[in-house]
C-alpha cells in the first residue's frame, strides 16, 4: 500500500468536503483547541505531540455525537519574528542555511527581512506543511494571529474591562531587558529568548565595604553573615572598574557596571583599577566596624553580581576550602548556633571528604548548611543585638538595616544566563512606571481557586496544583517598550502588551475570526460596545450580523480543553483561567485544560527550534508515514510523560501500519461460516472497545490505542489460527473496528472504510459502542489458552515429548464450592471462611479436603475474578484444535481417565491439572 499516496487522496477528499467547518447541528458541543504556536521558524516532531492529541480528541468527540470546534491560531506577538527578521536582514550565514535547509523558496527569503512577512510566510507553512499533512480537522475558516486589527481590538477591549475592575495597577518594576531588542519575557515557554526560561531573579544585598575612600560592594544573598566575616575575594587577574554611584566611587567589574546602569540611576564609570591592585590591602567591614584583608580568587566571577565577594569561612563551604588551600590564613567566626555542628562550613567539607575548590560537590555542601542554619540556626553572642534571633528574622532585620542606613544596596542578577533570540544577554532593568495585571487580587484569587475544583484538568495531578499555584501568581508585568510585535496598550500607545497578557481569552475570539476572515464584519465596527454584547450580553446590537456572533458564541463557549505543553502549568493556564474568571460571566468560565509532557532529545532534553535535535515534520511524515508518527504519539507513552524520539522507535510504529492494514486485507478475504470461536471474537472485540471508550472518556490514548492496535490485532489473530473465518461475523466486526480507530489513524481508516464498500466518510460516522460481553467464553478461551502455555512450557522444562495429555478438569463439588463462594459475595460484599464453611457443611463431601480447597479458594480469588463455566465442555470443543496445535493426544478428563501421577487431586477450577506421557 502506498501509505503517502493514501494520505494525500483522503486530506484532499476531507479538505475539499469542508468537514472541518464546526457546524451546529447536533445541540451539543466540543470545544478543544491547542496552545496556539509563536511564530519563530519552523516547527519539528515536538510539536506534533499535542497537535496530534488534540485533533485525536476533537474526531472522538465528532463521532461521539458533539458538534465539535477545533480552531487554531499564531502567536505572533513579541520578539520571536522580529529576531528572525532582523538575522536575515544582516545576512546572518546560519539563519540563511537554516530556512534553505528546510525548503525556504529563494525569493521568499528576502522578504522575510519584514516581521511581518515572517508571520504571514510561516503561518502559511504550519497550515499547508504540518496540520494538514497530519490531516488535522482544524477549523480552518477561524484561523487568526495576534498582530491581526480585530485581534488588537479585542485585546484592548480585554484590558479596558480589566482597567474597570480595578485590576491594572502601575508601579516600578525590574524587568528582564535585551539591549537589542527591549524587554522580554523569561519563562519557560522561552517564547523571548532561546535559553535560560527556568532563570529566577534574585536579589543580591550589595554590602559597601570601605576601601581607600571607595566602596567595595560585595555581593550576597545571606547579609546576616555579615558577622562572620575574616577577609574579602578580589579576582587579581581581571581589572576592575571605578564607577560613580550617587556621591560615592565603587570599585566592580566592567559587566557589574553595565548591569547597574540598567538598575540604579546616575551610574557612570570614571576610572579602572586593576583586581592585583586590590589584593593584599585591607579593607572595613560595615556594621562590625572591623578591619579585613583582601585575598585574591579566580572564582570571583566578573560575571556574576559585583565580582567582589566577603568571605565568611565558618558558614560557606566555598570560602572555607578556598582559605585551607592558602594555609587558612585567618581564623573561622562562628556566628550561627546549630545543634549537631561547631564550626558549621568546616564540619560537612571534612564529612564529605571535599578535597579542593573545583570539588562539584561543593554546591551540595552549601546547600546542606544554608538549609539547616535558615531552618534550625540561632544567631550567637558574636552577632551583638542580633543574638539569640533565629536566621530568618535576623537576616530580614539586618537587611532593613543596612538599607536605612545607607551602607547597602539591591542588585537583581539572574540565577542563570538568559539569552534573547537575537543572541544578545539578558539583563535586568528598572521600569519606574510598569503596568501589571493584579493577579495578586484576593477576590480573584479565591473565585479562580474555587472555579478550578469546577473543571476537567488532565493530570489529575496537576489539578491538584492548580490551587497552590494560583495561591502564589503575583502581578504580572503586561507592557514593554522595544521593536515588538503585538497589540498597543491602550492607556498608552507607546507600549505594547506581552506575548502572555495577550494570550488569555484568545479562544474567544475564534468565534470572530470566522466572520472577520469571511469579511462579514469590518474590523472598525468591533468597538467596545461590539465585544460588550458578544462577549458580555451588555447592549444592544447594531445590525443582525452581530446577533448571529453573539448566538454563536453563546452556542460555543466556554472552551472544553485548552491543550498545551507542561511548560504552560505555571504560566499561560493560571492566567488563562484568572482572565476569564476576571471577566467573563461564570458560565463561559474555562471547563478543562489537558496539560501533555514533551518529546525530548536522546540526552533527555526538550526538543526546540533554538536548541537543534528537532526532525523536521514534512522529512518525518515522509520517512513514517502520518498515522504511524499518530499512532507513536498516542501510544508510545502516557501524555503526563516525556518520550524520547528514537528513529527505532518511530520505525517499528511505520511497521505496525503496515501489520494492520494487512491484517484488515486478511480479515476482509475471509469467507467461511459459523464456528463456535465466533462467539469469543465479538465477546473479545466488545471487551477492547469498552476499555477503549472508558479510557477516552479520561483521554488516556495511550491505553485506548494500546487496545484497539495491539491487544485486537493479537485477537484477530488468535481467531483465525483457532479456525474463526465466518465472513458475516468478521464484516461486522470489521465495521465497528474501523469506526474504533479512525480518531486515530484517520487515513487508513477511511481507506478500510472504503475497502467495506462504504461511501460517506468514516470519520462522520458514529463512534461504535460496545455489545453484549458474554464473560464465561472469554474465561473460557482465556484458560484454554493458559493451559496450552503450561503444556508447552512444561515440555519445555522437562523434554518431555508426549503422545497422551491429560487434563484434568476440577471435579464438581468444586465448582459448587465455588458457585457458594460467589453468591456470597455478591449477598454480604465480604468473602470469609467462616460463611463459606458454613455453607460447605451441607455438601456430601470430605471435609477436610473441602476445607482446604475453600481456604485457598478464598486467597485466589483476592488475587483474580472467577466464574462458574462449563470448562469441560469448553476444552472438548477445542480438542481437535489442541491436538493439531501440540501434536499429541488430548484427553479431557473427569473420573473417567486413568490418573497414574494423582494428578487429579490438584485440578482447581480455570486451572486444570496436567500429566504428560
Amino acid at each position: 500500500m502506498d501509505f503517502e499516496e493514501m494520505e494525500r487522496k483522503w486530506q484532499k477528499r476531507w479538505f475539499d468536503g469542508k468537514i472541518y467547518e464546526a457546524r451546529r447541528e447536533k445541540g451539543k458541543k466540543f470545544f478543544i483547541h491547542f496552545a496556539y504556536p509563536g511564530i519563530s521558524g519552523y516547527l519539528h516532531v515536538g510539536h506534533m505531540r499535542g497537535f496530534t492529541y488534540a485533533d485525536v480528541i476533537a474526531r472522538y468527540m465528532r463521532m461521539n455525537g458533539y458538534d465539535v470546534i477545533f480552531p487554531a491560531g499564531f502567536h505572533a506577538t513579541g520578539l520571536p519574528a522580529v529576531s528572525l527578521a532582523k538575522k536575515v536582514a544582516r545576512n546572518d550565514e546560519k539563519m540563511l542555511e537554516y530556512l534553505r535547509q528546510n525548503g525556504c523558496p529563494e525569493e521568499i527569503i528576502p522578504k522575510l527581512k519584514d516581521p511581518e512577512e515572517v508571520v504571514r510566510y510561516f503561518s502559511r507553512v504550519y497550515v499547508e506543511d504540518y496540520w494538514k499533512k497530519f490531516g488535522f480537522l482544524i477549523d480552518y475558516t477561524r484561523l487568526m494571529n495576534t498582530i491581526s486589527l480585530g485581534y488588537k481590538k479585542f485585546i484592548q477591549w480585554q484590558f479596558r474591562q480589566l482597567m474597570k475592575k480595578e485590576l491594572l495597577v502601575q508601579k516600578p518594576h525590574y524587568a528582564p531587558y535585551c539591549p537589542n531588542c527591549g524587554p522580554v519575557a523569561v519563562d519557560k515557554s522561552e517564547t523571548d529568548i532561546s535559553e535560560g526560561g527556568d532563570a529566577e531573579i534574585l536579589e543580591f544585598t550589595l554590602i559597601k565595604f570601605r576601601f581607600d575612600g571607595r566602596i567595595l560592594p560585595a555581593a550576597t544573598l545571606r547579609p546576616e553573615t555579615i558577622f562572620g566575616v575574616t577577609n574579602m575575594w578580589v579576582n587579581d587577574s581581571i581589572e576592575y572598574v571605578i564607577a560613580r554611584v550617587g556621591d560615592e566611587e565603587w570599585i566592580v567589574s566592567e559587566k557589574a557596571a553595565e548591569k547597574l546602569r540598567y538598575q540604579m540611576e546616575d551610574v557612570e564609570v570614571v576610572g579602572r583599577i586593576h583586581g592585583s591592585e586590590i589584593v593584599g590591602k585591607k579593607c572595613v567591614a560595615p556594621i562590625v566596624n572591623r578591619e579585613v584583608p583582601i585575598f585574591p580568587a579566580e572564582f570571583a566571577d566578573p560575571d556574576i553580581a559585583t565580582g567582589i565577594v566577603m568571605s565568611v569561612p565558618a558558614h560557606a563551604p566555598y570560602d572555607y576550602v578556598a582559605l585551607r588551600d592558602i594555609g587558612m590564613p585567618v581564623e573561622p567566626i562562628v556566628i550561627i548556633d546549630i545543634k549537631g555542628y561547631e564550626i558549621p562550613a568546616k564540619e560537612i567539607v571534612e564529612k564529605m571528604g571535599i578535597e579542593n575548590q573545583r570539588d562539584e560537590r561543593l554546591e551540595e555542601a552549601t546547600q546542606i548548611i544554608y538549609k539547616d542554619e535558615f531552618h534550625k540556626g540561632v544567631m550567637n553572642e558574636n552577632c551583638n543585638g542580633y543574638a539569640g534571633m533565629s536566621v530568618n528574622e535576623a537576616k530580614e532585620e539586618i537587611k532593613e538595616r543596612m538599607f536605612s542606613e545607607g551602607i547597602a544596596e539591591l542588585m537583581r542578577e539572574f540565577s542563570r544566563r538568559v539569552i534573547c533570540r537575537c543572541g544578545e544577554e539578558v539583563v535586568i532593568k528598572r521600569v519606574p512606571n510598569q503596568w501589571f495585571i493584579k493577579y495578586s487580587d484576593e477576590d480573584l484569587t479565591r473565585k479562580s481557586i474555587e472555579w478550578v475544583n469546577e473543571m476537567n484538568i488532565f493530570p489529575r495531578e496537576y489539578k491538584d496544583e492548580l490551587p497552590k499555584i494560583l495561591e502564589w501568581y503575583g502581578d504580572r508585568a503586561c507592557i514593554r517598550q522595544g521593536s515588538w510585535l503585538g497589540t498597543p496598550f491602550p492607556f498608552d500607545e507607546n507600549w505594547i502588551i506581552e506575548p502572555i497578557s495577550d494570550s488569555t481569552l484568545y479562544p474567544a475570539y475564534y468565534i470572530i475570526a470566522k466572520y472577520v476572515n469571511e469579511g462579514k464584519i469590518d474590523v472598525e465596527e468591533m468597538d467596545d460596545d461590539f465585544f460588550n454584547y458578544v462577549f458580555l450580553g451588555e447592549g444592544a446590537a447594531r445590525r443582525e450580523i452581530w446577533e448571529r456572533i453573539k448566538e454563536e458564541f453563546e452556542y460555543w463557549y466556554p472552551v472544553d480543553i485548552n491543550l498545551g505543553g507542561k511548560e504552560h502549568k505555571t504560566v499561560h493556564f493560571p492566567v488563562f483561567i484568572m482572565n476569564h474568571v476576571a471577566i467573563m460571566p461564570r458560565r463561559h468560565y474555562p471547563r478543562g485544560i489537558f496539560a501533555h509532557w514533551w518529546v525530548t532529545q536522546k540526552a533527555g532534553m526538550k526538543i526546540s527550534k533554538s536548541k537543534g535535535g528537532a526532525e523536521p515534520i514534512p522529512d518525518a511524515a515522509k520517512k513514517y508515514g502520518v498515522d504511524a508518527l499518530r499512532l507513536y504519539y498516542c501510544h508510545i507513552g502516557s501524555p503526563f510523560v516525556d518520550v524520547e524520539w528514537d528513529d527505532e522507535t518511530v520505525e517499528q510504529y511505520k511497521k505496525r501500519i503496515a501489520r494492520t492494514w494487512n491484517l484488515f486485507q486478511q480479515l476482509l478475504s475471509l469467507n467461511g461460516k459459523k464456528a463456535e470461536i465466533d462467539e469469543w471474537l465479538v465477546s473479545a472485540f466488545n471487551e477492547k472497545l469498552k476499555v477503549a471508550r472508558e479510557a477516552m472518556r479520561e483521554f488516556d490514548m495511550r491505553k485506548a490505542s494500546n487496545a484497539l492496535f495491539f491487544e485486537m490485532h493479537n485477537i484477530f489473530n488468535w481467531y483465525m489460527k483457532r479456525g474463526g473465518g465466518n465472513e458475516g461475523v468478521v464484516k461486522d466486526i470489521l465495521h465497528k473496528w474501523v469506526r474504533a480507530i479512525a480518531p486515530f489513524t484517520p487515513h487508513m481508516a477511511e481507506e478500510m472504510w472504503e475497502n467495506l464498500g462504504m461511501k460517506e466518510f468514516v470519520t462522520l460516522q458514529n463512534y461504535p459502542e460496545e455489545e453484549e460481553i458474554d464473560y464465561g467464553v472469554l474465561k473460557a478461551e482465556s484458560v484454554l489458552t493458559k493451559t496450552m502455555d503450561d503444556i508447552e512450557e512444561i515440555r519445555k522444562v522437562t523434554g518431555i515429548k508426549a503422545s497422551n495429555i491429560y487434563i484434568y478438569i476440577a471435579p464438581p463439588w468444586k465448582w459448587k464450592i465455588l458457585e457458594m463462594a460467589l453468591q456470597l459475595e455478591e449477598e454480604e460484599g465480604i468473602l470469609n471462611m467462616k460463611n463459606l464453611m458454613e455453607k460447605v457443611k451441607e455438601m456430601d463431601v470430605n471435609m477436610k479436603e473441602a476445607s482446604q480447597y475453600a481456604a485457598k479458594l478464598i486467597q485466589e480469588m483476592r488475587k483474580e475474578k472467577f466464574m462458574v463455566i462449563d470448562e469441560r465442555k469448553y476444552m472438548e470443543n477445542a480438542k481437535e484444535f489442541m491436538e493439531r496445535e501440540l501434536g499429541a493426544k488430548v484427553h479431557i478428563c473427569g473420573d473417567d481417565c486413568p490418573d497414574p501421577a494423582n494428578k487429579r487431586r490438584h485440578a482447581f477450577p480455570h486451572r486444570p491439572a496436567i500429566y504428560m506421557e
